[in-house]
């Protein structure tokens, strides 16, 4: 038990690579430097020193070594700060005895940083400072929370921006957009139908009521990525190359459109890739798109109908068109041939691809993957599964 309990003091192992921690230790001193100068440069020539206050630190820990903190974001340094500085001063300002000023502007600052959901640690740490900063804090007054408070605040700010875009680092870190139905219908997308739902990690996340270092967003997203890695560890490593249609039918650019149309017939197929000469995916033709040439599209609003009016004015003596390039998607994301086939579940499930060309490693193309392809596939997976596990269990 006590052991158990001597253990909880060792440190956690650090997930973070060696660039992400050399990442924040340069962000940091970029940071801090940055903010130094240009404070000491708006103070004039008579402050010798930098005009930084000591948590701003604290800070920079947070803005610079974990940027996708929910206690890290703009409005949590900003307001944190802030609100804790105002408090601070009129806690030193009202109560003459800084033993019982400074606990008392500590515990207010967090209960006012929860309440405009600003929680930002060196907050804590600036309320202290307004009371116990000594006589040029006392002195300085609510002046102290303009400069330096909100002055250090908003450049530590904007320097982290800066930063951490520049080293490819989302900031302010934006949470991880949930895909809507591509049919437009209320249903969940087909791979949130099943295991953990929204509603079950609000309830945990209310019944556990303490404060998480992570985003309810970020941990959903988080929690996606362990499904699937469990379940490619489940099935094994069942790759795009071993599932994927090898005898592709494809045309070009110029292939006339009543030659794709036949092909489609023939094969009973409903889409085609489009390559290039040297065999490189340029896009997708399907039957849809041969029907929203011919017209067949609804235009239900106004301003649809309005559009499509402008188009076939400006169109009416322009030439129909006559090759595939002319009415095929453009925006076609191919595949490799090394992917595992679990990571096409949310593309093909949720983004609604019912096609999805494989390239080899010189991004030509190899194959194509259905959805009937990916069912067969999941299903064949399962029953590997299960007979592994029957003769592990004999």
């Amino acid at each position: 038990m006590i052991r158990d309990w001597l253990r909880a003091f060792l440190p956690a192992p650090m997930n973070a690579s060696p660039v992400e921690r050399l990442r924040g230790c340069c962000g940091a001193l970029v940071g801090l430097l940055l903010t130094g100068l240009i404070c000491s440069r708006l103070a004039g020539a008579e402050v010798a020193h930098p005009m930084l206050i000591a948590p701003l630190g604290a800070s920079a820990v947070l803005l610079f070594a974990v940027p996708a903190s929910p206690l890290a974001q703009p409005w949590s340094i900003l307001g944190g700060n802030i609100v804790s500085a105002l408090i601070g001063v009129t806690c030193a300002q009202w109560i003459p005895d800084p033993m019982l000023a400074a606990p008392l502007a500590g515990a207010l600052a967090i209960g006012a940083m929860f309440a405009l959901r600003c929680l930002h640690p060196p907050g804590g740490a600036i309320a202290l400072t307004a009371v116990l900063g000594g006589p040029a804090v006392t002195a300085a007054g609510y002046h102290f929370i303009l400069a330096p408070v909100a002055l250090n605040s908003v450049l530590l700010m904007l320097a982290a921006i800066a930063f951490n875009n520049a080293t490819r680092r989302s900031y302010p870190h934006r949470q991880q957009a949930i895909q809507g139905n591509p049919h437009h219908t209320a249903d969940r997308n087909p791979t949130r139908r099943l295991g953990v739902q929204a509603e079950d990690l609000d309830a945990v996340l209310r019944r556990h009521g303490e404060v998480l270092d992570v985003s309810r967003d970020d941990l959903d997203s988080l929690l996606r990525q362990a499904e699937m890695h469990a379940y490619q560890r489940r099935f094994g490593e069942i790759t795009c190359a071993e599932i994927m249609s090898r005898d592709v039918i494809e045309v070009q650019y110029g292939t006339p459109l009543a030659a794709a149309w036949l092909l489609l017939r023939r094969h009973d197929i409903r889409a085609m890739p489009v390559v290039d000469p040297a065999g490189r995916v340029i896009g997708m033709v399907s039957d849809v798109d041969f029907m929203r040439s011919a017209d067949l599209d609804a235009y239900d609003t106004l301003g649809a109908r309005f559009r499509h009016a402008i188009r076939r004015v400006t169109t009416m003596h322009a030439e129909r068109p006559e090759v595939v390039g002319q009415i095929m998607q453009r925006a076609v994301r191919p595949v490799d041939e090394t992917m595992p086939v679990a990571e096409l579940v949310p593309l093909m499930a949720d983004a609604g691809r019912r096609h999805v060309p494989v390239v080899d490693s010189h991004r030509r193309l190899s194959g194509i993957i259905t959805q009937s392809d990916l069912i067969a596939a999941l299903y064949r997976g399962s029953l590997i599964a299960e007979d592994a596990k029957d003769s592990m269990a004999a």
